[in-house]
């Protein structure tokens, strides 16, 4: 078990966008093997595309504007990156390559008893397996976890609001950990205030309660630990059982407010949070942290 006396430091101003570019609610965000950021955002500059320095580069996703939210980003065989989507607004999910080029685009799952309109699906998260299978977790929807082969064609789901065996509470977001000799899927179950682990073939594993208030998702950090960001107002760091949690920038009750999420910026104290929804260690062991606020926020944070 790792010794959990993390602490991270905020690094001031660190996004710079340019006057002509306003963000949405920030949702997603990840970095690409040049160390450039990816934020998937609500607006028509949905892929934003940042420099390892905080500098604006470029956009693409004006079709993301509406229901831009979870994203996953990672090399495949062929030796290319690309970039998996979620979308809320238009009921689906999506790969494209990292300048824009669409490659693949999954509509509503095949389960009609799930399914009786396309409103009923709304995907929040992403991630990939190894093996090239994809798993989405149907959070605002019908609560299933769904896996795909990688061309698209529906393997299988579990979950649902009527499973029995797999009851979620607003599954927000899923995580695949290829630390352990065999994979383990993970899901951020959000208003459970849980996580709970799978193997790939949907089998359950195990559930974990601890010290978390609206967990939205989690990576991977440290040896066995992960981080997690915490809708109500925090970072989370824990070991590879959920505990021995730290917290990190807390603004403690910032959610009973009744203007929240979108406090005014003037209002915002710098190395606290209001709403973190996703987050991604980087390769030079910082942390970028984004918001669910109305016109964005990205904060980067340097590992002590």
């Amino acid at each position: 078990m790792m010794k959990n006396n993390t602490k991270l430091e905020l690094i001031p101003d660190w996004a710079k966008l340019p006057e002509s570019v306003t963000l949405g609610y920030t949702h997603g965000v990840a970095t690409d093997s040049k160390d450039r950021v990816f934020v998937f955002n609500m607006s028509e500059h949905a892929i934003a595309i940042f420099d390892q320095d905080g500098e604006f580069l470029t956009s693409w996703g004006q079709a993301f504007a509406e229901g831009a939210h979870g994203m996953h980003l990672q090399q495949e065989d062929d030796g290319q990156e690309y970039v998996y989507l979620t979308d809320i607004a238009r009921n689906l999910v999506a790969k494209y390559t990292l300048d824009g080029e669409e490659i693949l685009t999954i509509g509503v799952p095949p389960v009609s008893g799930l399914y009786p309109t396309s409103e009923h699906y709304k995907p929040t998260d992403i991630d990939v397996a190894p093996n090239g299978d994809i798993y989405v977790v149907d959070g605002y929807g019908q609560y299933a976890i769904h896996r795909y082969d990688s061309k698209g064609n529906w393997l299988q789901c579990w979950g649902g609001k009527a499973d029995t065996k797999h009851i979620f509470y607003e599954p927000h977001g899923i995580y695949i950990d290829t630390r352990p000799t065999e994979p383990l899927l993970y899901v951020a179950d959000r208003r459970h205030q849980r996580f709970v682990s799978y193997r790939l073939d949907g089998t359950f594993v195990q559930d974990y309660h601890g010290d978390f208030l609206l967990p939205c998702d989690l990576v991977a950090f440290g040896d066995d630990g992960f981080i997690i960001p915490d809708l109500n107002g925090r970072i989370t760091v824990t070991d590879g059982s959920f505990q021995n949690a730290v917290h990190t920038g807390e603004n403690p009750l910032i959610w009973e407010d009744s203007r929240w999420p979108n406090i005014p910026p003037s209002e915002w104290t710098k190395d606290r949070f209001n709403s973190p929804h996703a987050l991604c260690v980087t390769r030079d062991n910082h942390v970028l942290v984004v918001e669910w606020v109305l016109n964005g926020r990205i904060t980067k944070w340097k590992i002590t």
